[in-house]
């Protein structure tokens, strides 16, 4: 059975009630790669926890894979995919552009996704019936990306550039000398401005499936899309670019196979 996107709203409780009190006060921080920093927290844990819980009360035959958990049942018709702080760099640092992202996979496709930011109080979401907002508990309204943006007047951001290696780095430069503005940032955030219509191209290498699966139902029932850079499916991350049009897509992807 599907759920409805009242369910996501008590998901995004439960996690904020893990996070907001572990946010900009001195907690430790674990890194998760010898030889580099892959930082992960309580708060990463605790809620976590308390989405793996809440799911498991209701939905006891879905499957769930956790950035901080792991898999369980992963074979199963419905799989929760969830991100408890995509962007922990920006949460230790006190910045409120991470967010808990959750997304939820039928036979392997995106059918709901979250993206909630606590601190701020914005909510993003959806299901098969749209793309909505909601701000400090409020109404939901209905969201949509920004059409008719071509690529040389679109705005674009990128996470930092430092993520992408070797030809990946010159391909987002390119892109990049093509759009009419850059920034660098916000992770997770980035994509709810694009469902929002404030954003027209978001764009990350090396994306793990639990930093897209929130993501994708948002940006596909506000009238945008999220691809790879092949133009094929998103759903288990890797290199991926997101476009608030079907046209602009089209213009960005050229831009990326032209410098492959």
């Amino acid at each position: 059975m599907l759920p409805d996107l009242d369910f996501l709203d008590e998901l995004a409780d439960a996690s904020a009630r893990e996070t907001m009190p572990r946010f900009r006060v001195n907690i430790g921080i674990d890194n998760k790669i010898a030889g580099d920093f892959d930082p992960v927290t309580e708060a990463d844990r605790a809620a976590e926890r308390a989405i793996r819980d809440l799911i498991g009360q209701r939905f006891p035959e879905h499957g769930i894979i956790g950035e901080e958990y792991g898999v369980d049942r992963a074979d199963s018709e419905f799989v929760w995919v969830i991100d408890p702080v995509d962007g922990t760099r920006a949460f230790i640092s006190g910045l409120p552009t991470w967010g808990t992202l959750i997304g939820l996979y039928r036979n392997g496709l995106a059918v709901m996704g979250l993206v909630d930011q606590p601190f701020t109080g914005e909510r993003f979401m959806a299901g098969p019936d749209g793309a909505f907002s909601r701000f400090r508990g409020g109404e939901r309204q209905k969201i949509a990306t920004r059409q008719s943006v071509r690529l040389d007047t679109a705005i674009m951001m990128t996470t930092s550039p430092w993520l992408y290696k070797d030809k990946d780095f010159e391909i987002l430069r390119d892109l990049e000398s093509s759009v009419k503005l850059s920034r660098y940032g916000c992770d997770c955030y980035a994509f709810a401005m694009l469902a929002a219509g404030h954003v027209d191209i978001c764009i990350e290498a090396g994306l793990q499936v639990y930093d897209i699966a929130g993501l994708i139902a948002p940006i596909e029932q506000a009238g945008g899309i999220v691809t790879n850079w092949d133009g094929g499916r998103p759903e288990q991350g890797g290199n991926i670019i997101a476009c608030g049009s079907r046209e602009l897509h089209v213009e960005a992807l050229e831009r990326i196979n032209r410098k492959r």
